[in-house]
């Protein structure tokens, strides 16, 4: 499995971008998808995920109510809409892959957890 990211960019505080992330080389509807990111010097830190079939969503506290993950299976396309973004939203933003064999197994929200990575986003916010 193969993940393209892409969507990032440099935003004002209070803008909003939308990332996407590709996949390629597997059944895009065995997998849960997530958004983690990581900033200089931290470690990866959890953002979103959603369930192979889209209908479960789990969003970290530091973005719910701003941004929202969503799934589009027929296009292998996960996406993340990011409203509201602040300072501390700067980081790149990876998306990963967990393969759940369309089952209704409990979202997984840390980074060992996932089976493939993408390449990473760079987002920037200004204030």
């Amino acid at each position: 499995v193969q993940l393209q990211a892409s969507g990032g960019g440099l935003v004002q505080a209070g803008g909003s971008l939308r990332l996407s992330c590709v996949s390629s080389g597997g059944t895009f509807s065995n997998y849960d998808m997530g958004w983690f990111r990581q900033a200089p010097g931290k470690e990866r830190e959890f953002v979103s995920t959603i369930s192979w079939d889209g209908g479960r969503t789990k969003h970290a506290d530091s973005v719910k109510g701003r941004f929202t993950i969503s799934r589009d299976n027929a296009k292998n396309t996960v996406y993340l809409q990011m409203n509201g973004l602040k300072p501390e939203d700067t980081a790149v933003y990876y998306c990963g892959a967990k393969y759940s064999g369309r089952r209704s197994t409990a979202l997984k929200t840390a980074s060992s957890e996932y089976d493939y990575w993408g390449q990473g986003t760079q987002v920037t916010v200004s204030s």
